[in-house]
């Protein structure tokens, strides 16, 4: 389950996560109701890279920031469906798909717009990571590295707003690749005229659980269905980006 925040008009919205994360622990999923951009990117867009007008967008990160009280300004990360996960005090336009960090008052922020944002946190509170997992992502193995970055497979996992298996439509290939690295996974896909309907949230929890992950939240969401609330690039192609976020105090 999450709880939704509903602002004022024209401040930011944000989806807080209900897992069982220690207090210290911060968390949000950011909606696009809100903000200052316009046009396909009507709202609280917070990508840099998709065309929109510089100047609203620093708006909006702003605006999200002072709405969420963050502690210090996210390392925004140039995601590149890779599977880099680096640590959340690396220097600013740092090439990578997830960031970590065991330090105070350091936030860690991904980006997507029908791709999975995975959020991880060790039951002490102590290590905290937010991963970009595409397809691509989860097949190549971003979960993996990121586990790996933290040190330990005794972490909590919520699973952010992304396309829904209704709506993301894969070939035989991607289906492929995940029988191929998973195995038992076919009940991730169903067929859909000569292709297959996927589902991103069923394969997270694959990949999860095959690290001994099996404390994970969330998964309720599809940003193709919703575009009051979500970007899709699947739907709009031309869009912009929604953040989720993890921190501590």
């Amino acid at each position: 389950m999450t709880t939704e925040n509903h602002p004022p008009l024209g401040s930011p919205g944000w989806i807080v996560p209900d897992w069982p994360a220690p207090a210290h622990v911060r968390a949000a999923s950011s909606l696009r109701k809100g903000g200052a951009s316009r046009g396909e990117f009507a709202g609280l867009n917070l990508g840099t890279h998709v065309g929109d007008d510089p100047e609203r967008v620093a708006s909006n990160r702003k605006l999200l920031s002072q709405a969420l009280d963050l502690p210090a300004e996210p390392l925004w990360l140039n995601q590149v469906h890779g599977t880099t996960a680096v640590r959340a005090d690396a220097p600013a336009t740092v090439i990578a798909d997830a960031s970590w960090t065991d330090r105070p008052a350091t936030v860690c922020a991904v980006m997507t717009a029908d791709c999975l944002p995975i959020l991880l946190c060790d039951r002490r509170g102590e290590r905290i990571a937010a991963v970009h997992a595409g397809w691509r992502g989860l097949a190549d193995g971003v979960v993996e590295a990121t586990v790996d970055a933290l040190g330990t497979t005794d972490l909590l996992a919520w699973l952010g707003p992304a396309i829904g298996s209704d709506a993301f439509e894969v070939g035989d290939e991607v289906r492929r690749t995940f029988i191929d690295r998973l195995g038992e996974c076919e009940h991730a896909f169903r067929p859909h005229a000569d292709k297959w309907k996927a589902d991103l949230y069923t394969l997270a929890r694959l990949v999860l659980g095959g690290l001994g992950i099996d404390d994970i939240h969330g998964g309720g969401h599809c940003t193709y269905g919703d575009p009051d609330r979500f970007y899709s690039y699947r739907r709009d192609g031309r869009t912009g980006r929604m953040a989720t976020l993890i921190w501590k105090y």
